[in-house]
């Protein structure tokens, strides 16, 4: 009894992971927040590129047609040829349809049509229901060419048969067409746990400098930049250990690698840099290091979950997408997506690129605000100012 009062006394005392409150906090989150970021069942809309080469009135009529489903959502059509992969970068579409020059020709003409459609196949579920959906929508057209012509010009069974199949959709999975492990649940895992674990090791740098007694003197005599040098070591440790791990699942999984190694490395390098400075922010403020660790739940698993490594990105409401781009781990998501598997070039993931600049340029400049205010608040005090008492969360 004597062990557990002194327990309970260091429960509520502050000094250690408020885990009370924290899973409460858990529990809410869960129940709340993920019912409404899952609440579709279905992926709704899912964004479909179309290369229209016959550009006539049936392959219109078609791409309306297919434009109607609920499962999907004809983003944009082209009348030229292009690489399906180039369509597929930035996870901007899920599946390119190539119809081909003489589509109509052949519909009237009574001769087979091939269209062609690529899926990407990054995550096997994420297309389950747009392939279900498109080869109900062929069926539904063949059934309706065979009742047009078939009683119009009292043909056979075998020419019947021929009718009724006039479109063939043949389908082609880009990326990952066997489904492997290694490109993505390992994959995302390794990012996942790499990131945790660096988040361990740095959400706590601020609350031990002031338990060690250097925090003032690294607010008096150091400035943002020095602090964030802080992180050094531990972006070189994360990003060695996500090389390590990718060429471990190349030579002994079955990784498929198709990008160029020193935009990886960027990637990398990127995705740990922005780790690292998320969670200096987020650990600010915390008493200690051990109150310190329990906000790495705020954005490294709803990264993993909003990133697409744990489900397909197309089930979630736009609303939840576009909430996702503050955690880090999304960002390093999506380019390993484009340069490891889809193996895009600098010039196509400029974009990206740019973007995941700019968050993380977004972040130091919150850490800079956020170090001069603290820097004003202890000269205030020591040179006299009216000053209310500094609390761990002011510093």
């Amino acid at each position: 009894m004597h062990s557990l009062k002194d327990e309970l006394a260091y429960f509520f005392s502050g000094k250690g992971m408020p885990y009370a409150k924290v899973s409460m906090m858990v529990a809410i989150v869960v129940t709340l927040l993920f019912t409404a970021v899952f609440s579709n069942n279905y992926a709704k809309d899912v964004p479909v590129a179309v290369i229209d080469l016959d550009n006539s009135k049936f392959s219109h009529e078609l791409v309306e047609q297919i434009d109607t489903s609920p499962y999907i959502k004809i983003k944009d059509v082209l009348n030229v040829p292009v690489s399906p992969k180039e369509l597929l970068y930035h996870d901007s579409h899920l599946a390119v349809l190539y119809l081909p020059n003489g589509l109509e020709k052949n519909r009237y003409s009574n001769s087979k049509n091939n269209i062609g459609i690529f899926y990407d196949n990054t995550n096997a579920a994420q297309t389950g229901h747009l392939k279900a959906a498109l080869n109900t929508i062929i069926a539904i057209e063949n059934l309706k060419i065979g009742s047009e012509q078939v009683g119009a010009l009292g043909l056979s069974s075998e020419q019947t048969e021929a009718i009724m199949h006039n479109i063939s959709l043949n389908d082609r999975e880009l990326f990952n067409p066997t489904d492997s492990s290694s490109n993505s649940t390992c994959l995302g895992f390794l990012y996942f746990f790499g990131s945790m674990f660096m988040v361990f090791a740095t959400i706590g740098m601020i609350p031990r400098l002031r338990l060690e007694h250097k925090w003032q003197e690294e607010l008096l005599q150091g400035n943002p930049f020095s602090l964030m040098l802080r992180l050094v070591p531990y972006v070189i440790s994360l990003t060695g250990s996500l090389i390590v791990g990718l060429c471990i699942l190349r030579v002994v999984g079955d990784l498929n690698f198709a990008g160029n190694y020193l935009l990886l490395l960027l990637s990398i390098l990127m995705l740990s840099v922005s780790v690292g400075l998320m969670s200096l922010f987020f650990g600010w403020g915390a008493a200690n290091p051990g109150v310190a660790i329990s906000k790495m739940i705020l954005f490294i698993p709803a990264g993993f979950i909003l990133g697409g490594a744990s489900g397909p990105l197309n089930i979630l409401p736009f609303w939840a997408q576009t909430l996702s781009n503050i955690f880090p781990l999304v960002w390093g998501y999506r380019l390993s997506r484009d340069v490891i598997l889809r193996g895009a070039s600098f010039m196509e993931c400029g974009r990206e690129i740019g973007g995941f600049m700019l968050y993380i340029g977004i972040l130091a400049a919150l850490i800079c605000l956020r170090f001069y205010r603290n820097q004003q608040a202890l000269l205030a005090e020591e040179g006299g100012f009216p000053q209310e008492e500094l609390s761990p969360e002011t510093l």
